[in-house]
């Protein structure tokens, strides 16, 4: 594994409660691409494809639509995406196929009832990280799904919803929440040593610290992974993972936090659905 000391040992420090972070995601991204060797570039480029699928989604929605410089794919490449997808009866294998397979399908379903698209490709795309061939980053896309499956389905429980309504997906942690939906803490936290902080911040009437004690959660769990190994690729990956937490928050302040927590309540009402937040990406 490749060693990343001279490029670890140059970046600062960061703290969740810092308020914006040294470096941007697009900074990073460049300093690495300068420095990591091709077998770890190809990991971390699972990491860039979740601003692909939203710059997907956003394109097909709005193909004026400006898109996020974080992703792996210029906008000319996504447009051959889609026009290959929609010309081609068979996956563009230039790109991941669930993409192709999403983007042909896309003019189809979107006008369906209780389609909602950014949802779909989103957890097609979090599956479909699962299986990067890294350990540390494969569990960290389960880790993610994970735990929006939880909250959803505490909020959803605790408003009196039908928990298949709202949890996505399969997996131990999915069968467990439907099979023991009675119990307070779905029988989950015996295996998952997170389960008790994922139940005490959805109980935090503040939405801005519930969303600051999740990320807390992620935070450590990140932190945690790479403590014996500080400079190898999941160490770089987890100061990527962190400084983008850090980016989020340093465009939120307390009323944003508070109308977007609103606005997920609203959707979870007025449609039975999976909200953007909550969603097994």
């Amino acid at each position: 594994m490749a060693n990343y000391y001279c490029l670890m040992a140059g970046l600062p420090d960061i703290e969740l409660r810092a308020a914006a972070p040294v470096r941007t995601i697009m900074q990073l991204k460049e300093e690495m691409d300068e420095v990591v060797v091709p077998k770890d570039k190809q990991l971390l480029y699972y990491y860039f494809l979740r601003f692909d699928c939203e710059n997907l989604v956003r394109l097909l929605q709005d193909p004026e639509a400006r898109l996020d410089e974080r992703g792996n794919f210029t906008r000319e490449q996504q447009e051959d995406l889609m026009r290959s997808a929609r010309e081609l009866n068979f996956n563009v294998h230039r790109y991941p196929s669930f993409m192709s397979i999403f983007a042909r399908e896309y003019a189809y379903n979107s006008g369906k009832e209780g389609w909602f698209a950014k949802d779909v490709l989103m957890l097609a795309y979090y599956q479909y990280a699962c299986k990067v061939p890294n350990r540390m980053m494969a569990q960290w896309y389960q880790l993610n799904l994970d735990i929006q499956n939880i909250l959803t389905a505490l909020i959803a429980r605790k408003q009196g919803w039908p928990l298949t309504n709202y949890v996505q997906g399969s997996g131990e942690v999915v069968e467990t929440i439907l099979n023991q939906a009675n119990m307070a803490d779905f029988g989950l936290s015996s295996e998952l040593d997170y389960m008790r902080q994922l139940m005490r911040a959805v109980e935090t009437t503040d939405p801005v610290d519930k969303e600051r004690q999740i990320d807390a959660l992620r935070w450590q769990w990140l932190e945690e992974q790479t403590f014996l190994e500080p400079f190898d690729i999941n160490a770089l990956f987890s100061y990527l993972a962190r400084t983008e937490m850090l980016e989020r928050w340093s465009r939120l302040d307390v009323e944003q936090g508070r109308q977007r927590f609103t606005e997920i309540i609203e959707n979870l009402r007025g449609e039975a659905r999976v909200p953007d937040e909550f969603v097994r990406k």
